[in-house]
């Protein structure tokens, strides 16, 4: 006999910068879930197993009735000198696999598996962003826009472009990533060094994780 589960299992919860997640008792984090620092779960919301919301330095919030699913990944930081966090309005839908980094996505969202949203990117309110698709750093999507599977969003106003254009090269240098996602000045050509330099500003934001400890109550 199956005896069923009468309370929210806690997942594993850490204290970061001295701040520990905050679930509300109407949401679901399973037990496989990872909440680190400043994260804020609110009503009926739900977090599945083998998500990992971490709040580096900033904060990570997840709105009422909103859905992350499986194996998603939302990082919240501050790596470019401001705090980049990552806000989910109520009733979004993050899908499995999925990764949002330092974002806004506004209410009644629906974010199909393997999507990726970056830094400073807005994904407007009853937006669809289709599987594997990419809203990159800085760009706004329009209220009720919609991204197909496999396309780049780029910009604002936002443009798109299909796998294999050939403007992507281009278009991408133009947008300064490694300046709005880690605070790095390098030549979109030197990737050497442009590289390195992301991985030290990582390696330095990640080791604040040596004090981390399991989060209480």
């Amino acid at each position: 006999m199956i005896t069923p589960m009468t309370t929210n299992p806690p997942g594993f919860r850490f204290e970061h910068r001295g701040a520990v997640p905050q679930v509300h008792p109407t949401a679901y984090v399973a037990p496989t879930a990872v909440l680190v620092g400043d994260v804020r779960v609110g009503p009926r919301a739900r977090v599945m197993y083998g998500a990992v919301l971490d709040a580096e330095g900033s904060r990570i919030e997840v709105g009422e009735a909103a859905v992350v699913c499986e194996n998603a990944v939302l990082r919240a930081s501050a790596a470019a000198g401001a705090e980049q966090p990552v806000v989910l309005g109520a009733h979004v839908f993050v899908g499995p696999h999925a990764t949002l980094l330092g974002c806004t996505v506004e209410r009644a969202c629906y974010l199909a598996s393997s999507v990726h949203v970056l830094q400073q990117a807005v994904v407007g309110t009853g937006s669809v962003v289709a599987v594997a698709a990419l809203v990159h750093a800085r760009t706004v999507l329009p209220a009720e826009y919609f991204v197909p599977p496999y396309t780049m969003a780029v910009g604002d106003p936002v443009r798109l472009l299909a796998p294999g254009d050939p403007g992507v090269p281009q278009v991408l240098g133009r947008l300064g990533f490694a300046g709005t996602a880690f605070g790095v000045d390098a030549s979109w050509t030197d990737r050497v060094a442009r590289h390195e330099r992301i991985a030290e500003v990582r390696s330095a934001e990640f080791a604040a994780h040596l004090d981390d400890r399991p989060a209480t109550g």
